[in-house]
Protein backbone atom coordinates (compact mmCIF):
# COMPACT_ATOMS: atom_id res chain seq x y z
CA UNK A 1 0.00 0.00 0.00
CA UNK A 2 0.87 3.45 -1.09
CA UNK A 3 1.44 6.18 1.87
CA UNK A 4 1.59 9.84 1.15
CA UNK A 5 3.03 12.16 3.92
CA UNK A 6 1.90 16.12 3.64
CA UNK A 7 3.83 18.81 4.93
CA UNK A 8 1.29 21.47 4.61
CA UNK A 9 2.56 25.21 4.57
CA UNK A 10 0.51 28.43 3.60
CA UNK A 11 2.63 29.17 0.66
CA UNK A 12 3.42 25.52 -0.37
CA UNK A 13 2.56 21.98 0.36
CA UNK A 14 4.93 19.25 0.48
CA UNK A 15 3.92 15.57 -0.43
CA UNK A 16 6.09 12.78 -0.02
CA UNK A 17 5.61 9.33 -0.50
CA UNK A 18 6.25 5.32 0.77
CA UNK A 19 5.30 1.94 0.34
CA UNK A 20 4.24 0.14 3.59
CA UNK A 21 6.55 -2.74 2.10
CA UNK A 22 9.74 -0.77 2.03
CA UNK A 23 8.87 1.66 4.40
CA UNK A 24 11.54 4.30 3.09
CA UNK A 25 10.06 7.71 2.09
CA UNK A 26 11.28 9.82 -0.98
CA UNK A 27 10.44 13.44 -1.97
CA UNK A 28 7.52 13.45 -4.18
CA UNK A 29 6.77 17.67 -4.95
CA UNK A 30 5.68 20.67 -3.75
CA UNK A 31 2.31 21.83 -4.72
CA UNK A 32 1.10 25.67 -4.28
CA UNK A 33 -1.55 25.97 -0.92
CA UNK A 34 -3.28 28.57 -3.32
CA UNK A 35 -6.65 27.72 -5.79
CA UNK A 36 -8.09 23.79 -4.87
CA UNK A 37 -5.28 22.40 -2.46
CA UNK A 38 -7.52 19.57 -1.24
CA UNK A 39 -8.39 18.74 -5.00
CA UNK A 40 -4.81 19.00 -5.45
CA UNK A 41 -3.96 16.38 -2.97
CA UNK A 42 -6.28 14.28 -4.09
CA UNK A 43 -5.25 14.15 -7.38
CA UNK A 44 -1.61 12.93 -6.03
CA UNK A 45 -3.52 10.16 -3.80
CA UNK A 46 -5.81 8.70 -6.83
CA UNK A 47 -2.37 9.03 -9.12
CA UNK A 48 -0.46 7.02 -6.37
CA UNK A 49 -2.95 4.67 -5.41
CA UNK A 50 -2.33 5.73 -1.54
CA UNK A 51 -4.70 3.91 1.03
CA UNK A 52 -3.25 6.37 3.63
CA UNK A 53 -2.23 9.84 3.91
CA UNK A 54 -0.10 11.48 6.72
CA UNK A 55 -0.80 15.16 7.68
CA UNK A 56 2.27 17.14 9.48
CA UNK A 57 0.48 18.48 12.19
CA UNK A 58 2.53 21.84 13.05
CA UNK A 59 2.32 21.28 17.06
CA UNK A 60 4.40 24.61 19.02
CA UNK A 61 7.21 23.76 20.74
CA UNK A 62 5.07 23.39 24.20
CA UNK A 63 2.72 20.43 22.19
CA UNK A 64 0.26 22.92 21.43
CA UNK A 65 -2.18 23.11 18.71
CA UNK A 66 -2.06 26.77 17.18
CA UNK A 67 -4.08 28.16 13.95
CA UNK A 68 -2.28 26.25 11.57
CA UNK A 69 -2.48 23.14 13.26
CA UNK A 70 -6.51 23.79 12.88
CA UNK A 71 -5.67 24.83 9.25
CA UNK A 72 -4.53 21.66 8.56
CA UNK A 73 -7.10 19.60 10.35
CA UNK A 74 -9.65 21.46 8.34
CA UNK A 75 -7.83 20.08 4.62
CA UNK A 76 -7.87 16.77 6.08
CA UNK A 77 -11.52 16.26 6.78
CA UNK A 78 -11.94 18.19 3.56
CA UNK A 79 -9.64 15.07 1.91
CA UNK A 80 -11.88 12.61 3.87
CA UNK A 81 -14.63 13.77 2.16
CA UNK A 82 -13.07 13.31 -1.51
CA UNK A 83 -10.70 9.77 -0.88
CA UNK A 84 -10.79 6.76 0.94
CA UNK A 85 -7.29 6.97 1.85
CA UNK A 86 -7.00 6.56 5.81
CA UNK A 87 -6.02 9.70 7.39
CA UNK A 88 -3.65 9.97 10.13
CA UNK A 89 -1.72 12.92 12.05
CA UNK A 90 1.97 13.36 13.16
CA UNK A 91 3.87 16.01 15.03
CA UNK A 92 5.83 17.99 12.02
CA UNK A 93 8.02 20.21 15.11
CA UNK A 94 11.27 21.03 13.18
CA UNK A 95 11.18 19.24 9.99
CA UNK A 96 11.32 22.45 8.03
CA UNK A 97 14.38 23.78 9.99
CA UNK A 98 15.83 19.90 9.02
CA UNK A 99 15.02 20.36 5.30
CA UNK A 100 16.90 23.43 5.25
CA UNK A 101 20.20 21.32 5.74
CA UNK A 102 19.48 18.37 3.32
CA UNK A 103 22.41 18.78 0.31
CA UNK A 104 20.88 19.64 -2.66
CA UNK A 105 17.36 19.65 -1.48
CA UNK A 106 16.89 23.72 -2.47
CA UNK A 107 13.47 24.52 -4.53
CA UNK A 108 12.54 21.28 -2.97
CA UNK A 109 12.72 21.91 0.68
CA UNK A 110 8.82 21.55 1.57
CA UNK A 111 8.59 18.36 -0.48
CA UNK A 112 11.85 17.20 1.84
CA UNK A 113 10.15 18.51 5.06
CA UNK A 114 7.12 15.99 4.01
CA UNK A 115 9.49 12.99 3.46
CA UNK A 116 10.97 13.56 6.98
CA UNK A 117 7.83 13.58 8.44
CA UNK A 118 6.71 10.77 6.65
CA UNK A 119 9.99 8.59 7.23
CA UNK A 120 8.99 9.81 11.28
CA UNK A 121 5.77 8.46 10.61
CA UNK A 122 6.76 5.09 9.19
CA UNK A 123 9.69 4.37 11.96
CA UNK A 124 7.38 4.52 14.96
CA UNK A 125 4.86 2.22 13.38
CA UNK A 126 7.10 -0.16 12.38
Amino acid sequence: MRIIGIDFGERHIGLATADDRLPIAVPLETIRATGDPVGDIARAVEEQGAGTVVFGLPLTLTGAEGPQAQRVREVAAALAERTTATIDFHDERLTSAQAEHVPGGKGRRDAIAASILLQAYLDTHR
